[in-house]
């Protein structure tokens, strides 16, 4: 922020900084003219505007480094350093960190932000940003690189993009954005409902929940998908089910079961929920993250400015409160 005054045809600026606008908002001392008075002048408030800038360019390389490169508001290029299959229209994409001995220690729970410039035209000829978040199903800790599972969906402008991504493209990355700050213990039990793709968030948190031996709070997933060559991350968390059998359980539910399944059939129901999720009461909660018609069904999907939106669906029916259910 600046304040300038004329006087005998010369222009003075005076910074402000920070401390300077608290006082100022204090009722402390004005800018009066070209001077501060009972404030900073001249080369004072330069070199403390150097020194401001200094600092804060410090700050952020601690924190970029912190996170692998990553800034929470900078876009910053990553290179994507592999592709791997999952599924027939899922891949695991594997982006790479400058220092290989660097992680993104992403708080839980957290994600990134990803864009590209593949939305409409404009008037410029360039086209629009396209952004969208996504949660990596790398461990927070993992050195060198961190990955992110994509499901390409036919009306995903974003996922398409993915879909064509090949080894060497770069992809601009904002985060980490904290969504719901977790602390160990902080409820007894935590129920999560996934769709799809939808299971990243869950997985984070379920992670960090069973590698803290300190960490006490029992764990129960309904996890839907369409088939059973659609169910993405299934080996880790079949082995989660099978290291903590008293913290972590999982119940996995397809739309087009094949002869021989033996899981929940169809879509998710009421009696589904009742059975497998805690019991509503703010000791327990309930995490929901899935596509559009699926959250409509469970919660009711998030507002469309992202925030938590009114809760209803099936939880609401089954006597859940806003404050016991969290939408990703």
């Amino acid at each position: 922020e600046r304040a300038s005054s004329k006087s005998n045809a010369r222009n003075v600026t005076v910074e402000i900084g920070s401390r300077d606008r608290m006082m100022l908002a204090r009722g402390g001392p004005r800018l009066v003219g070209r001077r501060a008075y009972g404030g900073l002048r001249g080369s004072a408030s330069r070199t403390l505007s150097s020194k401001e800038a200094a600092r804060r360019a410090t700050m952020t390389r601690v924190k970029a480094k912190q996170h692998g490169g990553m800034q929470e508001d900078a876009w910053v290029p990553f290179t994507l350093s592999e592709r791997t299959k999952v599924t027939g229209n899922t891949h695991l994409y594997r982006f790479k960190l400058d220092d290989a001995e660097d992680s993104i220690n992403l708080p839980v729970a957290s994600c990134l932000l990803v864009r590209a410039r593949i939305g409409e035209e404009q008037e410029d000829g360039t086209k629009e940003h396209v952004v969208r978040p996504y949660t990596p199903t790398s461990s927070a800790t993992t050195k060198g690189h961190f990955d992110l599972v994509v499901k390409v969906y036919e009306k995903g402008v974003m996922s398409k993009h993915f879909g064509n991504l090949k080894t060497g493209d770069s992809l601009e990355i904002k985060g980490p954005i904290v969504k719901l700050p977790y602390a160990a213990n902080m409820k007894k039990h935590i129920g999560m409902v996934a769709g799809g793709t939808g299971i990243t968030p869950m997985l984070q948190v379920a992670e960090a929940i069973l590698s803290n031996p300190e960490d006490k709070t029992k764990v129960s997933l309904i996890f839907g998908n369409v088939t059973e060559k659609d169910i993405i991350l299934r080996k880790e968390l079949d082995e989660y089910a099978k290291k903590h059998p008293d913290r972590f359980e999982v119940f996995y539910v397809l739309d087009k079961p094949g002869f021989f399944w033996k899981g929940g059939k169809g879509y998710i129901t009421k009696e589904m929920l009742q059975q497998r999720m805690p019991a509503p009461s703010n000791e327990n909660m309930v995490f929901v993250c899935g596509p559009p018609p699926m959250m409509n069904v469970i919660s009711g999907d998030k507002a469309p400015d992202k925030s938590q939106g009114e809760l209803k669906g099936l939880l609401k029916d089954l006597g859940y409160t806003s404050d016991q259910v969290f939408k990703f």
